[in-house]
């Protein structure tokens, strides 16, 4: 394989994935030629174009620009999620060097420090919420994120005097073991990606295999209760728990959410949060046992934590007014479901909860249509979007309508996205929640701009 710095231009296929999209941010500040296709415009396309990155949304098959069609001059970079590509099959045809997505991240973090953060849940919270502390503080990093960073407004960060780069080590396709971690942070292994894994034993191994990887000079920093094991230090976290770095006192005051830490050598009082839940807070407890590995001060983390403004569609506040708070959130697997909707009730304990979900992925439905059912009948009214496809073909029996039958909560109906806006746009109060990882993320700002008025 023939190293990053012999090519000068890099072609993306799928480039406005978010991952995808920080790796040409990353070629293109390094000064090589990028260009790329992706299936339709978004506004993290146009973002790419204004920063002088060429992107296309037509299939140009062997049609390729002049100046990408020498295979010793450009690298090809691809997201698995491509399916029938002329563009593809004219580069595999032709001798161009073909990588991953996470082939490429691999490579480039083997030049520094790689801080990788991986887990079923709370990946691009965490990785976002350590990135910033970081660049916050004197030791600064690096970072390639799974998200849009709402202090950075973006998905890479860039620094030229630090040795640390962060990485959301992703287990979808195995992607996470191509990364060789300086330390790394843990948060969950629930089971997921099942039509990849087959089984929750294989895919539990498969962090194991990335928990084996971790540099033994460097540290894991892993969620009370997981089940794997490093030659590196190990350091365990929990809230309301025994652990190396317990957080308690969670408390809501004023608008402020805050905890309390203790560990063998810190008992610090009223850490201010500027992300509020429980999940965050078990987040910001990671990132706080990373950040004293890394030679951070108290007053550095607390800064860090309590100036986090969070990450696009993570617990992003659309409208908070005293009568109607409206929350828009990634959440696509019954364990992060879960965390919001009992976060949301901590907050606003006397609310009522509307919830509108967008199924992703018919086989997640599938392997998980059960704990779906019991965490969504915990809202107050739930509206169901059809599922969002992705990659796969519909499966027999695997529709929202099916999954609708199994919440047992009174008020409850199967929606198309434009319905579920026109019958909130006139609420005045009370929660409002969109929750899914598909393309429901369409409807947050005319949702928004409808009761806004």
């Amino acid at each position: 394989m023939r190293t990053l710095e012999t090519y000068k231009n890099i072609y993306f296929l799928g480039i406005g994935g978010i991952g995808m999209s920080a790796l040409a941010r990353y070629f293109n500040m390094k000064g090589l030629c990028v260009s790329g296709y992706d299936k339709t415009p978004t506004p993290l396309t146009n973002e790419l174009q204004k920063e002088g990155i060429e992107v296309h949304f037509e299939d140009l098959g062997s049609q390729i620009p002049t100046k990408f069609a020498n295979p010793s001059e450009t690298l090809v970079v691809y997201t698995p999620a491509i399916k029938k590509l002329g563009e593809f099959d004219f580069f595999k045809n032709n001798g161009f060097q073909l990588l991953k997505r996470a082939e490429v991240l691999g490579l480039i973090t083997r030049t520094s420090k790689g801080l990788g953060i991986a887990g079923t849940h709370g990946k691009t919270t965490t990785s976002t919420m350590l990135t910033h502390i970081l660049n916050e503080s004197h030791v600064k990093c690096n970072a390639f994120l799974g998200g849009i960073s709402s202090n950075f407004n973006t998905n890479f960060v860039a620094s030229k005097t630090s040795e640390f780069t962060v990485i959301e080590a992703d287990e979808f396709d195995r992607s996470f073991l191509q990364l060789s971690p300086f330390g790394s942070i843990i948060t969950s292994t629930d089971a997921d990606h099942l039509d990849i894994y087959g089984d929750a034993y294989t895919f539990l191994q498969g962090f194991q295999d990335y928990a084996n990887q971790i540099n033994p000079e460097g540290i894991l920093i892993l969620k009370k209760g997981l089940n794997l094991t490093s030659s590196a230090p190990t350091i365990s976290y929990a809230i309301n728990d025994e652990a190396d770095f317990k957080g308690e006192n969670l408390k809501v005051e004023a608008g402020i959410f805050s905890m309390d830490l203790i560990s063998e050598k810190q008992k610090w009082k009223n850490i201010e949060l500027g992300l509020p839940g429980i999940h965050n807070a078990e987040n910001a407890l990671a990132c706080i046992a990373f950040c004293l590995f890394l030679g951070l001060s108290e007053e550095e983390i607390r800064f860090g934590l309590k100036t986090f403004k969070g990450v696009k569609r993570r617990f992003e506040y659309q409208i908070r007014t005293p009568k109607l708070v409206y929350i828009d959130d990634y959440a696509h697997h019954p364990t992060e479901i879960k965390a919001l909707i009992d976060s949301v009730k901590l907050l606003y304990p006397n609310q009522t909860i509307t919830g509108i979900f967008q199924p992703h992925l018919f086989s997640r439905t599938k392997d998980f249509m059960n704990d779906f059912a019991q965490e969504l009948s915990k809202v107050d009214e739930l509206i169901l979007l059809p599922i969002y496809p992705a990659r796969e073909e519909p499966m027999e029996g695997i529709t929202s309508e099916a999954l609708l039958e199994m919440c047992t909560l009174n008020d409850k109906k199967v929606l198309l996205p434009n319905d579920a806006v026109s019958l909130l746009s006139k609420r005045t109060e009370g929660i409002i929640l969109t929750i899914g990882a598909g393309d429901i993320d369409r409807i947050v700002l005319p949702l928004k701009e409808k009761l806004s008025r």
